[in-house]
């Protein structure tokens, strides 16, 4: 018999499904892109059946094709979108309304009220967060305000919150547990850092019933049996992480100053800070990073809202490519100082700017610009974003010299060499780069008993090839100057 983890990972546009054997290698794979839905300008909405209804199918099928009749499953993980926000009822487990994604702005002018009554440092210093329609709260207090009858029956303790991993949980145990896990909590605008618990204060502040919400656990815990799943009846969730510090986890960043960032629709770049939870000066997040036998571990992280979003939109918006993989001949083919940049504002800025009102530009367009200059702007993009972030963190007193990276863009070599010669830093790509997969795998496993320690975790790492810089710091510093005055021009 062969024993398997299987990892749930739901992403902003896409569920997957992996089988990871025991040494942390990948054995099946299920993925299946759902619809977005934007129903105005600055909205971002899912419709919480589709991310069920991927999930069942992506689970069925890995199940299926990776796993014979005398195989194993001993455990499940998973690793969600962090910050959607779904509200649904306690009776029938029907949602009341759309998810409403991380990226969504509809709460801006809410947000930039409490600001003006200088309610934001207190907020910062118990969640770490900043005042921002990015967060959970503000999404949760529209839907009470603005979806006829919620607000009652919330405060009669009729309706449950969650993000997408207590929906998740809640449908894959028959409605029977209701909880989330440290590192989902911390993303909510309503949870204490520091004493680890659901802060009266905050609920509160934004107006939300505490029998709303779900029950906190550590990020490796017993959540629950799943029900009526087929082969998976009976099998026990045992790791849950929002996605950011599942791929921190599976990176094993598990020292102080070890850092990754992940390129997927958003970039987030997360360094591990230790038992500490350091305050930014410089608008990134504190966060928990994980939490082991009721010890938390904390991070810090700037998170930009478009990155691979932006390859997909020069793909299915302006149909410049017919598929991501074009981009990178393309780039080869282009100078790097071909003078146009692109700032993917889509959904306003993130860190370290965090405005939601700012929308996307092409700057220094001329006669001779074509498709291979405005892609590889786009991809540049990333790059430069994430250089905003290292030179956030820089200002904190923390700069990570080393990066380890993944998502969906580091299989593109020309993006990962751009990168390590913005930032004059060092970036490894993993042999694996599932890491959001495999770090609640990881997680799951120690639960199990699988893993024992850390440490056995650490030694499964393995780098696929790393990226030095080889530009010159002028060089690097007129393109990132030139990033810079295309910003202030937004």
């Amino acid at each position: 018999m062969t024993q398997y983890i299987l990892s749930i990972d739901q992403g902003t546009t896409s569920s997957r499904a992996i089988l990871f054997t025991l040494d942390g290698n990948v054995h099946a794979t299920s993925q299946q892109e759902f619809p977005q839905h934007f129903p105005a300008s600055g909205w971002v909405e899912h419709d919480p059946e589709d991310i069920w209804r991927t999930v069942q199918q992506t689970c069925d099928d890995v199940m299926e094709k990776g796993c014979g009749d005398n195989d194993e499953v001993v455990a499940v993980g998973i690793a969600n979108q962090r910050e959607t926000t779904v509200l649904w009822d306690r009776a029938t487990g029907e949602a009341v309304y759309p998810a409403i994604v991380w990226q969504d702005r509809r709460t801006a002018d809410w947000c930039e009220s409490l600001k003006k009554q200088s309610l934001e440092p207190a907020v910062n210093n118990k969640t770490g967060l900043l005042i921002d329609p990015y967060f959970s709260a503000t999404k949760i207090r529209w839907v009470m305000d603005n979806v006829p009858g919620v607000r009652q029956r919330a405060e009669q303790g009729a309706l449950a919150f969650g993000t997408i991993d207590s929906f998740l949980l809640w449908r894959l145990t028959g409605g029977k547990q209701h909880r989330t896990d440290a590192t989902n909590a911390s993303r909510t605008l309503l949870f204490n850092i520091h004493n680890q618990e659901w802060d009266q204060e905050l609920l509160d502040l934004f107006g939300i019933p505490e029998s709303l919400l779900p029950q906190v656990m550590d990020s490796a815990a017993d959540f629950g049996q799943i029900v009526g799943r087929g082969r998976l009846d009976g099998t026990s969730v045992m790791g849950m992480a929002g996605d950011q510090q599942a791929a921190l986890f599976g990176q094993t960043c598990f020292e102080t100053g070890m850092a990754k960032s992940t390129y997927g629709t958003g970039c987030f770049l997360m360094l591990n800070t230790g038992d500490k939870a350091l305050t930014s000066e410089h608008r990134l997040l504190t966060t928990v990073a994980y939490r082991l036998k009721g010890k938390p571990v904390y991070a810090l992280e700037g998170s930009i809202f478009i990155a691979g979003a932006a390859i997909q939109w020069l793909r299915d918006g302006l149909q410049l490519i017919r598929d991501a993989c074009e981009t990178e001949p393309l780039a080869e083919g282009t100078p790097v100082d071909h003078g146009v940049y692109l700032v993917p504002a889509f959904t306003g800025l993130g860190a370290p700017y965090w405005d939601p009102n700012a929308r996307g530009a092409v700057f220094g367009l001329t006669r001779d610009t074509g498709i291979k200059e405005i892609v590889t702007a786009g991809l540049q993009s990333v790059c430069y974003q994430t250089k905003d972030l290292q030179k956030a963190m820089e200002k904190d007193g923390i700069r990570p010299i080393t990066l380890r990276v993944d998502g969906g863009m580091v299989a593109n070599n020309w993006v990962l060499q751009f990168l390590a010669d913005i930032l004059g830093a060092r970036v490894d790509r993993p042999a694996l780069v599932e890491t959001t997969a495999v770090g609640v795998a990881y997680l799951a496993g120690l639960q199990a008993g699988v893993y024992k320690t850390l440490d056995d975790l650490s030694s499964m790492w393995r780098c696929d090839r790393s990226f030095e810089a080889v530009m010159s710091k002028a060089q690097r510093d007129k393109l990132y100057d030139g990033w810079i005055a295309a910003v202030l021009r937004l």
